[in-house]
């Protein structure tokens, strides 16, 4: 059996009109774009959206860049005040084609801590302790930072078992707001305590958010923030999801004597010189996205509603909305920024995006829609895509190729699927994290 030859075509350029709105959105949504538009540096004063500096009254100005786009960051940064007046420490999980001056780089793991998370930690406490009042910190965070920098509260928590925590909370399929209460309460660099360690200096974050907007402490597990999380939460979330009987003995013991140390809070005096500016984050760009699909002529709606659904509740929600959409229009777009869960049973190749896309191909076999779902980071799961784009004439392709999309969706496998239709996405790390995004076509 083959696809009819017309309506692949009309497939073939949906799929490919559905990769160019998120390119587009990729594009215009950029760290480059962001610091020219948040961030300026005139005659010696540094304006951080409505914050000035005087780089000269200060007898030292320190930058901290932690995450995904920690080099991005920097760099940005040094275009707007020059590379001689910098110093400072990036620690991402991207390896950049050359290094700012004037800062040293660390590489730590994602999604889990390696060797080099530690160092980083280390070094970065290290670097704050020895700022004073006369000080100015400027820290840069951005999406991935909870792996990528860490150091656990516990010396009894050994990298092994800091490892296997984090994997326990990451196929957990909770959302990540409750991920990050639990690393933050295991920490000594995340839920505020990193500001405590550069303690009296002046500090600002400058934050690249993959987090929901309400909650920007979830951000690389608020480093540098006040937690609104408590221990009590934590031990809530972890009977919740069942976590206690899976965590290695180092940690699961702390919860078992109820022994977390609670986070800083507002009141704590870490943060009465400390201002957070978020300058990019998932309402960038859906925002780049409804532009790029509103100039390429489809009827554009967002539906951020489904943000931390499982994925599978995810795709019958914005599906059945799309089809309610498409009764008024000729030409319709959704869109739909934030993350889904998935928990992970049985672990192939894929991630959050592609098992959307491939629950969503089952569900629209024979129908005129496209959906894509992929994460700006460049990076899904355990994959080298980014995500995946499924349509009407997927599970027929599939077919052809005596590919098996029900196995797949519950292998968990989407990835060997997808890239052997040709319609696995690979942008490669794209040195920014602004969540998911996922357009939903129909036409």
């Amino acid at each position: 059996m083959t696809v009819d030859p017309d309506r692949e075509s009309q497939s073939r350029r949906m799929r490919d009109a559905a990769q160019e709105i998120f390119r587009q959105a990729l594009a215009e949504a950029s760290i480059p774009t962001a610091f020219a538009r948040h961030v300026h540096c005139e005659r010696g004063v540094l304006r951080v959206c409505d914050d000035l500096y005087h780089l000269s009254g200060y007898s030292r100005v320190l930058v901290v860049s932690i995450g995904k786009a920690g080099h991005t960051m920097a760099e940005a940064l040094t275009q707007q005040v020059g590379e001689s007046s910098l110093e400072g420490i990036v620690a991402s999980s991207v390896e950049p084609s050359a290094q700012v001056r004037g800062f040293r780089y660390f590489r730590g793991g994602h999604p889990t801590p390696n060797a080099e998370s530690i160092h980083a930690a280390n070094s970065i406490r290290k670097a704050l302790e020895a700022q004073t009042a006369a000080s100015l910190v400027i820290f840069m965070i951005s999406g991935g930072g909870s792996s990528i920098v860490e150091k656990p509260i516990d010396d009894e928590i050994s990298l092994d078992d800091l490892i296997a925590t984090y994997r326990v909370l990451v196929h957990s399929g909770a959302p990540i707001a409750e991920i990050n209460a639990i690393r933050k309460h295991l920490s000594a660099v995340k839920g505020g305590r990193l500001a405590q360690a550069a303690f009296p200096a002046q500090q600002v974050s400058l934050l690249v958010s993959d987090v929901p907007d309400n909650t920007p402490d979830a951000l690389a597990s608020g480093p540098t923030m006040p937690d609104s999380t408590s221990a009590e939460d934590c031990y809530r979330i972890a009977e919740k999801h069942g976590l206690l009987p899976q965590l290695p003995h180092s940690t699961c013991e702390l919860f078992e004597r109820h022994a977390l140390e609670e986070t800083p809070k507002s009141d704590d005096q870490a943060f009465y010189r400390s201002r957070w500016w978020t300058i990019l984050s998932n309402e960038t760009a859906v925002e780049q996205a409804s532009a790029a699909a509103e100039r390429a002529g489809f009827a554009v709606h967002v539906d951020n509603s489904c943000d931390d659904w499982d994925y599978e509740r995810a795709a019958e929600y914005l599906l059945e909305r799309l089809r309610e959409l498409r009764k008024g229009s000729e030409r319709v777009c959704l869109i739909s920024g934030g993350e889904v869960t998935v928990k992970v049973t049985n672990g192939g190749f894929g991630g959050r995006n592609q098992q959307f896309a491939l629950a969503c191909a089952a569900k629209i076999a024979g129908e005129n829609i496209t959906v894509l779902s992929a994460g700006t980071d460049g990076v899904d799961g355990n994959s080298p895509a980014a995500g995946a784009v499924a349509d009407g004439t997927t599970a027929e392709r599939a077919r052809t190729m005596t590919l098996d999309p029900r196995a797949a969706l519950e292998e968990f496998d989407a990835y060997p699927f997808f890239s052997a239709l040709g319609d696995a996405i690979e942008t490669g790390p794209t040195g920014n994290n602004l969540r998911d995004l996922r357009i939903l076509l129909a036409y």
